[in-house]
């Protein structure tokens, strides 16, 4: 009995350091805008049994200016800022927040008009790959940067192929990486070009002539057996195949007047969801028959739009967050298009959405973290926390035990 209880005891140990180990081996990695796949998912995280009542600030840095999404990997954060002139690309210690490295590139820009309350960028969220982060700045030029040392590597200024060097409102759509490229969409609101370069020199692989490049940022999926980028620029939305460049479809969806391309598209199923704007929101399903591409709407959602909040999927359920109503979160069906529920109006100007099991968290523009209950039947607030005194355009980042909040100049990390 005494070697039985022996090997029991034993066998609880093990058990015990096998999950502490677990625990420490599920490290956050968010390697761009909207995570690893680009959808929101946290594959990492388990949610809390229960929510806890508050946040506890860890360490906070004054980073500038910015909207783009900080990025993690092992112990290191990567982000993009302005602290005027300059933009800046930062790396800190996750646990401490301490400062590895910072290098500042003077950019010059002037905001075009009505867009000087947000700033004058970056927009772009930077990217993660192979030892790099890649950054867009506002004027639209891509630069790759030794994850170790910050050393520059390489840069590339298309500014010179086009009148104007960038958008309106500066370059906004985060630039993807599938392999060995790195996939951006450079130019100004007239035309422009989706190209892809070596992630080690910088050289050109394709580049495919297109309509200007809008606020969206492309996605990277396989479809009917094609891996291919999902970009949606001023006039259509375009399936591009990734390894040569090569334009497979196109569907007409321009922006009109002051109402802009700006969400990047969801994905769930075969299908393509695509919010505008003042338009709504549309299943588009790319659809190959004897070698040929078509693509067919299966339905459109008038009843909510989406203005510059990317929708996630959760589940059975497109969750997002409709400019109507001076903005309301909602859920919809997306195999039907059915609105499956709206919250209250006047929750804010936008909101930055992350999913986990059973939850969409919801960073609204005023600091504020919504915890939503994923149920298609009711909206359900579940825990909510003020993360910052001001705007909170920038997207976050859930930890394993917490979150990283970009405000309007700070960097905090908060744990739970």
């Amino acid at each position: 009995m005494q070697r039985s209880m022996i090997l029991a005891f034993t066998t609880l140990l093990v058990a015990i350091a096998s999950t502490r180990q677990a625990a420490r081996g599920a490290e956050a990695y968010w390697p761009g805008w909207l995570g690893p796949n680009r959808n929101g998912w946290v594959e990492y995280f388990t949610p809390p049994a229960p929510w806890p009542k508050q946040l506890k600030k860890a360490w906070q840095v004054k980073v500038g200016t910015g909207y783009g999404s900080p990025l993690v990997a092992g112990n290191r954060v990567y982000l993009h800022a302005r602290q005027d002139p300059d933009e800046v690309v930062w790396a800190l210690e996750l646990q401490t927040g301490k400062v590895r490295w910072r290098k500042g590139t003077p950019t010059p820009f002037k905001m075009g008009g009505g867009g000087e309350r947000h700033g004058k960028g970056p927009k772009a969220s930077p990217v993660l790959a192979d030892g790099r982060v890649f950054t867009l700045g506002i004027t639209g030029v891509l630069s790759a940067w030794d994850t170790v040392t910050g050393t520059l590597l390489w840069r590339a200024d298309y500014g010179a192929r086009y009148k104007m060097r960038q958008p309106y409102w500066g370059a906004a759509t985060s630039p993807i990486v599938d392999g060995d490229r790195v996939i951006a969409h450079l130019g100004t609101e007239g035309d422009g070009h989706l190209v892809a370069l070596q992630v080690e020199t910088g050289k050109e692989a394709w580049s495919l002539k297109t309509a200007g490049p809008c606020y969206s940022s492309p996605l990277l999926l396989d479809i009917h057996g094609i891996r291919q980028v999902i970009d949606w620029n001023h006039e259509v939305l375009a399936g591009v195949e990734s390894a040569s460049g090569r334009l497979l479809w196109s569907y007409p969806f321009p922006h009109k007047g002051h109402d802009q391309n700006m969400p990047t598209p969801a994905y769930h199923e075969g299908r393509i969801l695509l919010g505008g704007e003042n338009r709504g929101v549309h299943s588009l399903l790319p659809q190959l028959h004897n070698g040929t591409w078509t693509v067919k709407k299966e339905w459109s959602q008038e009843q909510v739009a989406l203005d510059m909040s990317t929708a996630v999927i959760n589940g059975d359920g497109l969750y997002g967050f409709s400019h109507y109503g001076k903005g309301r979160l909602f859920c919809l069906d997306p195999g039907t298009g059915k609105l499956l529920w709206q919250g209250p109006a006047r929750t804010g100007q936008n909101v930055m959405f992350l999913s986990i099991p059973g939850h969409v968290l919801a960073l609204t523009n005023h600091g504020e973290v919504q915890v939503i209950a994923a149920d298609r039947d009711k909206s359900r607030k579940v825990a909510s926390y003020t993360v910052a005194a001001d705007a909170t355009w920038a997207p976050p980042v859930l930890l394993a035990d917490g979150l990283l909040v970009k405000d309007k100049e700070m960097l905090t990390r908060w744990r739970f």
